[in-house]
């Protein structure tokens, strides 16, 4: 109990130190700690058919969508099927997703995550074949295909089964070519909106005042605490690269609420640098701890 206090005791104070007066807070690049409004991320879908699947595949039972999918490829690919020949449980269904970057190009490679969709088992050493990949809007962005990487697997013997991780869904590195690019043209904006990740309306205000600082004009202003808007001034006028370039860069202190936070099982407590302790006296065996005020 002693040593747990002791331990209590340092952090306590190590938290104060960090609380004196003259102790500035660690400052964070703009770009760290806000999202530029319209660049952002746009999530892509597609369902497709895995093949070469070693007997973990789904089970192609009348009318079972990866049935009726399979036979439909067949069809567009020439190959005219019946149902008695499509007896196979080396395929299986699958649903495609993945994050299209912003300002990705035609002909740029991205991830995909490759999911089962029905009963299969497994997709260890499958095939996805070509996969059209959809966003929101319906239209076709990315188009996927490739070897699965599976990170787990999925062993059966006479008494007992051993599954480690998710057999069941896979990834493909650099899987899916851009085809549709995402219309978004940054040279022509008037107006760019910093959205803060972590809303605060101390941290927006330094946001602006650090912007207004380095430009020498009132061109930013936080309209609540989760937006700054920033003007584009006119020594950056179709040259909205550069402007982002040198904002992103300046450095900020973001504010922080007073918080204490308290481990149950160790019992170690720690505190933000805006925490602060009244008058108090802690006495246990031959440890005594003694907080006094001190003028600020």
């Amino acid at each position: 109990m002693a040593l747990r206090l002791a331990a209590t005791a340092a952090v306590v104070f190590v938290a104060m130190g960090l609380s004196l007066p003259g102790n500035a807070g660690a400052a964070s690049r703009i770009k760290d700690i806000v999202d530029f409004e319209g660049i952002r991320e746009n999530q892509l879908v597609g369902y497709g058919l895995v093949v070469g699947l070693n007997g973990t595949g789904d089970s192609l039972s009348t009318g079972h969508f990866t049935k009726e999918s399979l036979q439909s490829m067949l069809n567009r690919l020439g190959v005219q099927t019946t149902d008695s020949g499509l007896d196979s449980n080396n395929v299986a269904a699958v649903m495609v997703t993945s994050n299209m970057p912003p300002f990705a190009r035609q002909g740029s490679r991205i991830d995909v995550t490759v999911s089962a969709l029905g009963d299969s088992d497994s997709l260890l050493g499958g095939t996805l074949l070509v996969t059209p990949m959809l966003g929101a809007d319906g239209e076709v962005y990315a188009v996927a295909q490739g070897q699965l990487a599976v990170g787990g697997f999925a062993a059966q013997g006479a008494a007992e089964t051993v599954v480690k991780g998710v057999p069941t869904s896979a990834r493909i590195a650099n899987g899916a070519i851009v085809e549709r690019e995402v219309a978004f043209e940054i040279g022509d904006m008037d107006v760019v909106k910093l959205s803060l990740k972590n809303p605060d309306f101390t941290t927006a205000r330094r946001i602006s005042q650090a912007i207004n600082a380095f430009l020498g004009t009132l061109a930013a202003r936080p309209s609540d605490p989760k937006t700054v808007q920033l003007h584009v001034p006119d020594t950056y006028r179709n040259n909205v690269v550069n402007l982002l370039t040198d904002v992103e860069q300046l450095r900020v202190e973001p504010d922080q609420m007073a918080r204490v936070l308290i481990d149950e099982q160790s019992g170690t407590i720690v505190m933000g640098e805006n925490v602060r302790i009244s008058t108090v006296a802690i006495a246990q065996g031959s440890l005594t701890i003694r907080i006094t005020e001190t003028q600020q």
